[in-house]
């Protein structure tokens, strides 16, 4: 498989967990139903930033300013958030539709997360190639795939438009 850009997706600190990944996983902190320790997110960005991953927290640009974060991590849920493009933040933020992906515009996403791409545990709803082709042609950033990614399907990610994919379960194994 050609070079792609990857995040894996946690919601909680696991430093241990992290050591197993492969080193050029991204990491992201979704923080949907806890607020973290802000000692334990700085123990986590020095790992990471030994480790050359980069880490982006959900919803949060005043802690990922206050902490100096690579990023912030806008879901497909939030169309209220702005970022303030001047503090050197990437942004990355996901979509499922059309509508989605224009409020991901307006909100100067970068990376856009396009789900899902292949059928999952979490939804019966998914794009597959060709409609994820064609709805990514609607989005001028770099395109991530995400949802459903398997050990059996992993080799069509080189067929489809985008620069790499995110997940959770893919990585753990």
């Amino acid at each position: 498989m050609m070079h792609k850009t990857l995040f894996y997706f946690i919601d909680k600190i696991n430093i241990q967990e992290i050591f197993k990944l492969k080193l050029n996983i991204n990491i992201i902190l979704r923080n949907y139903n806890k607020n973290f320790n802000i000692a334990e997110i700085l123990k986590l960005k020095k790992i990471c930033k030994q480790q050359r991953r980069k880490l982006f927290i959900s919803n949060d640009n005043r802690i990922a300013n206050q902490l100096r974060l690579d990023g912030i991590y806008i879901p497909s849920f939030n169309n209220k958030i702005f970022v303030d493009r001047t503090k050197n933040l990437t942004i990355l933020g996901s979509a499922h539709n059309l509508k989605e992906i224009n409020i991901k515009k307006f909100q100067n996403v970068e990376y856009l997360f396009l789900s899902s791409l292949y059928k999952n545990t979490k939804s019966k709803k998914f794009l597959g190639p060709i409609k994820f082709n064609l709805l990514s042609k609607n989005f001028n950033g770099k395109i991530i795939a995400l949802g459903g990614i398997n050990s059996k399907n992993i080799n069509m990610i080189n067929k489809i438009n985008c620069v790499g994919f995110a997940g959770i379960r893919y990585f753990k194994k």
